[in-house]
């Protein structure tokens, strides 16, 4: 486990490089019962006398038995009665009547089942909690040009630190000078490094390659990125899907009526003129097989196995409930502003180098977003932005000034036939016919128009796909909901393939979308990045955020790292993994529970082979949930391969 506060790196509690298994005390004490049930059995088998074998045997008892009996009598004062007391019980009544090796192979298969549950659950600890070690835990800082080493714990925001070619970057922050590729598959699941210049953010365990960055600390080291992934896998931890809830709230009645049934099993042969050992030994068989530790074993695993797996990938899943929903999402509701599109407008298409030149050098003093965009494009193209002079925004109108001796004016171009292509103001309207706004380039001295630039929020190159892989595993198609016009909502849909559109809607429609939908029967999935979107994801059953404002990822349940939309179809699939894998453990249990109680009560059921099932379908569905700390062969978060799990 990690250990993480506000003031402080999240620090990784674990020993130095021992296996998992050799850590954890429960899997000590279960060697040890192990290793005295194998000498002690040995001497029973060879005939040895009982005063040298029923010491080992003693050694097993108390070594496999004190933690489950302690924990047992602990729940029995809290007015609860524990499943692991039962087995203790069972073991001591075999020994009572003769059968102590049976009695003794019991305390040893249920204490080599309690070390492999532990392992399951600290493997799925782990398997996050590394993450935590990619996190250097010295830093660079730079103070007044002077480099300091200090402990990255200690940064604080608005510091500045310097990361080298090949240092791991030891705080969230946004480059403030270099250019690097910057690693960081582990935070965002990108498969490939992602070029980093001055304003791009970093996170705390990415790797910088190819050249250094100065950064300046945009977040303590308890609020990183990296350090939240390891925060939300704990709450995860700390919940309890609807299934393990139910599982729970039987568990108590039953493990009674098999209290109850135990002492009946015993009583009515006995009453009826059997022997006391076999009447002991049938009653001691019936409450091992009955006791339900597979039943309560079966959801929580695969389920916090599928979190963690998740949260590697850079899908931070905050509890095992919503991974259960996600199995059930039967409907997806999409937002189009900042999470189908890239949420800043972009010059699109191929300008003419020499306007977009003369467009640049006028909107290097401009704040306006298309201003930017304009600035944008032209330094992207590596274009020397000229200087201007007599610079002048006029609201409403647009932007002009000299350059190179020339005015020019660039504003929005006026499209309807018959008007004057004049200059006119940039971002007049906030949208225009379609998803495209149209800027001319104008020399004031002619009145001439030098060229047009096409102006748009770009779709996110994986959305189209991303789209279409989440309508092949939802029963009803994608909705667009947007506050958008209604025509540059349908301009955007139909480069989708998205046939359901929801426009100009206000954050209280887009919440009546979804409660439509969920009215209607279906399990509704929102996806969103902005604070208009807030509403929407908390009424959804799964809300997912891609990153975005902080309301709107308190809201959601669903955190997306990066802008990868391929992983959403992916994850969707993984919860579906998920429920299929408990639903299987609860099948096997189950079925293995009520073939050896029927046997128990109809035949003659053998102690140790009661013990191996009982507790072999325990292990079993621990380690059949434990497979989902891997992805299928079949399917990639990066949206190669996600058609089947």
């Amino acid at each position: 486990m990690t250990v993480l506060d506000d003031r402080t790196a999240a620090v990784p509690t674990r020993s130095p490089r021992r296996s998992l298994l050799v850590r954890l005390p429960e899997a000590r004490w279960a060697a040890l019962a192990l290793a005295a049930f194998a000498v002690g059995g040995l001497l029973v088998l060879v005939g040895a006398p009982a005063w040298t074998w029923g010491p080992v045997l003693a050694v097993c008892y108390v070594a496999g038995g004190w933690e489950p009996a302690l924990e047992g009598l602990r729940a029995l004062r809290g007015r609860r009665l524990d499943v692991d007391l039962l087995m203790v019980v069972a073991a001591l009544g075999a020994a009572a009547i003769g059968q102590v090796v049976d009695g003794a192979l019991l305390i040893v298969i249920f204490a080599t089942s309690g070390a492999l549950e532990a392992w399951a659950t600290a493997r799925t600890e782990e398997s996050v909690g590394g993450l935590l070690d990619l996190a250097p835990a010295r830093a660079t800082r730079l103070a007044d040009g002077v480099e300091e080493d200090v402990r990255a714990g200690d940064l604080a925001v608005g510091e500045v630190v310097l990361v080298r070619p090949g240092d791991a970057v030891p705080a969230d922050g946004i480059v403030l000078d270099g250019a690097a590729e910057v690693d960081q598959a582990s935070i965002t699941g990108e498969p490939l490094p992602v070029p980093k210049a001055v304003g791009g953010e970093v996170y705390a365990g990415t790797v910088a390659a190819g050249g250094a960055l100065t950064v300046r600390v945009v977040r303590p080291a308890g609020e990183s990125v990296v350090a939240r992934i390891a925060e939300l896998v704990e709450e995860a931890a700390r919940t309890k899907a609807r299934t393990q809830l139910f599982i729970e709230t039987v568990e108590q009645r039953y493990s009674i009526g098999v209290v109850v049934a135990t002492l009946a099993i015993f009583a009515v042969p006995l009453g009826l003129g059997a022997t006391l050992d076999d009447a002991l030994l049938r009653a001691m068989t019936f409450m091992i097989v009955a006791s339900p530790c597979a039943l309560v074993l079966a959801t929580m695993p695969p389920l916090l196995a599928a979190v963690a797996n998740a949260g590697r990938r850079g899908l931070l899943v905050r509890s095992a409930q919503v991974m259960e929903q996600l199995g059930a999402v039967d409907a997806v509701v999409l937002d189009k502003t900042g999470t189908l599109t890239v949420g800043a407008p972009r010059v699109v298409g191929d300008p003419d180098v020499d306007v977009l030149a003369l467009a640049a050098a006028v909107e290097a003093r401009s704040e306006h977003p298309l201003g930017r965009a304009v600035l944008a494009a032209a330094r992207d193209r590596g274009l020397v932005v000229r200087e201007v002079a007599d610079f002048v925004a006029e609201p409403g109108v647009g932007v002009r000034g000299t350059v190179d001796g020339r005015r020019i004016g660039v504003g929005r171009s006026d499209r309807r036939e018959g008007t004057p292509r004049a200059t006119r103001a940039l971002g007049s309207s906030p949208h225009d016919d379609d998803a495209t706004t149209l800027v001319d380039v104008t020399d004031l001295d002619t009145g001439r128009v030098l060229g047009t630039l096409a102006i748009a929020d770009a779709l996110r190159p994986d959305a189209a796909a991303a789209v279409a892989d989440l309508a092949a595993r939802t029963a009803v198609p994608p909705v667009l909901a947007t506050g958008d016009r209604a025509e540059a909502a349908r301009a955007m849909a139909d480069r989708l393939g998205v046939a359901d559109v929801r426009a100009d809607l206000l954050p209280e429609d887009k919440l009546a979308v979804v409660e439509g939908l969920r009215a209607d029967g279906r399990t509704v999935a929102v996806v969103g990045d902005g604070v208009n979107d807030a509403p929407a994801l908390a009424g959804a059953d799964v809300g997912m955020a891609m990153g975005g404002a902080e309301l709107t990822v308190r809201a959601a349940d669903v955190v997306v790292l990066g802008d990868d939309l391929r992983r959403l179809p992916w994850l969707l699939d993984l919860g579906r993994r998920a429920r299929r894998t408990v639903i299987a453990n609860l099948a096997l249990a189950g079925t293995i529970v009520v073939g050896l109680v029927a046997w128990d009560l109809v035949g003659h059921l053998p102690l140790a082979l009661g013990v191996a099932g009982h507790e072999g379908s325990t292990i079993l569905v621990a380690l059949n949930g434990l497979r989902l700390l891997r992805s299928s062969r079949r399917s990639s978060p990066d949206g190669r391969s996600v058609a089947r799990l």
